[in-house]
């Protein structure tokens, strides 16, 4: 069987790393990459480039055709509507496996990278939700990953399928957190609902890499679905003590918004983006997310299956990600 492994997602912000970490393991790679995407100057070179759109069940076949392993990190996490969420999220997961299990039915993984999102919120900050847990997604991004677990699922007799979810993921490349630390250093962090209360599980995006890995390499990950997250949950608190020492700010000026203001945002750039034909930065489905207190998983079945902790303290790690942020000139 051969040891390549296919990953799709790779010019993205996590899948660019896992390439980097592929090809650090002298791991041969094949990145599948939409004919509309431009070849990303990221990727290591010697790195095989296949293009494919997913609804093109030819070409999605090329490029599942003599791989080994395939990681899917493809997908949207901003669209106008359900419906976009599906095409992004379930589809593709469907068409390569459908792929898979006519061009390459000798396949030894086939890892999802879901999230969070589809298990849904938990009930208190610890133990969080674990794998076994009714799923709960609260919004239409949560619900579309969690039909593409099960989009997934349904081929897991043929396929051995695995599912990781991660929570939030920071680290150097990651945008979505800059903003928050932008914020931090004009001395203002503004959080959604009861920002006091609120806790979540975080993973440094080298620590999910390595336990992405762990989960594709195990023999006891087929058929099933693990969080891979941080130790313990976190609060807005802990985040502004680990980039104060790189950041320098003094006084913190924080504000909450109260929950009926940020769906009334919602409400009011939802409505704009249906008449833009661009995704809101915050809709009524946003808005559900950011306004629950307990956005956390728990670590138990990784640590017990896979033998995988999460290494990097919060303070190491939000220390490196300022720095590289400031080194490429994004801070």
């Amino acid at each position: 069987m051969s040891e390549t492994v296919l990953v799709t997602g790779s010019t993205g912000f996590i899948g660019s790393r896992v390439v980097e970490a592929l090809v650090r393991h002298e791991v041969p790679v094949r990145v599948l990459l939409r004919p509309e995407s431009a070849a990303s100057g990221r990727s290591p070179a010697g790195v095989e480039v296949c293009r494919a759109a997913y609804g093109d069940p030819e070409a999605v076949g090329r490029a599942v055709e003599g791989v080994g392993r395939i990681i899917h990190l493809a997908g949207v996490t901003r669209a106008i509507d359900e419906a976009g969420f599906m095409a992004g999220n379930v589809a593709p997961v469907e068409n390569l496996l459908r792929a898979v299990r006519e061009r390459n039915p000798g396949l030894e993984r086939f890892l999802l990278v879901s999230s969070l999102a589809a298990a849904g919120p938990a009930l208190s900050a610890t133990p969080g939700v674990r794998e076994r847990d009714r799923p709960s997604p609260v919004s239409a991004y949560g619900r579309s990953k969690l039909l593409g677990e099960e989009a997934a699922m349904r081929f897991a007799k043929e396929v051995p399928v695995t599912i990781v979810r991660p929570p939030a993921v920071y680290g150097p490349g990651d945008r979505d957190i800059l903003e928050v630390f932008r914020m931090m250093r004009r001395g203002v962090l503004v959080s959604a609902g009861s920002g006091g209360r609120q806790r979540f599980s975080m993973v440094h995006v080298d620590d999910l890499v390595e336990g992405m890995l762990a989960a594709l390499r195990s023999d006891a990950a087929v058929g099933q679905a693990y969080f891979i997250t941080s130790p313990f949950p976190y609060g807005w608190d802990e985040v502004v003590e680990a980039a104060r020492p790189e950041l320098g700010f003094g006084r913190l000026l924080r504000i909450g918004l109260p929950t009926p203001l940020v769906f009334g945002l919602g409400t009011l750039l939802g409505a704009a983006s249906g008449l833009t034909g661009k995704p809101a930065l915050i809709n009524r489905d946003k808005a559900n997310e950011l306004t629950q207190d307990f956005w956390t998983c728990s670590p138990e079945k990784a640590a017990r299956d896979l033998g995988f902790t999460a290494r990097t303290p919060l303070g190491e790690g939000v220390a490196s990600t300022l720095r590289w942020y400031k080194e490429k000139g994004w801070l």
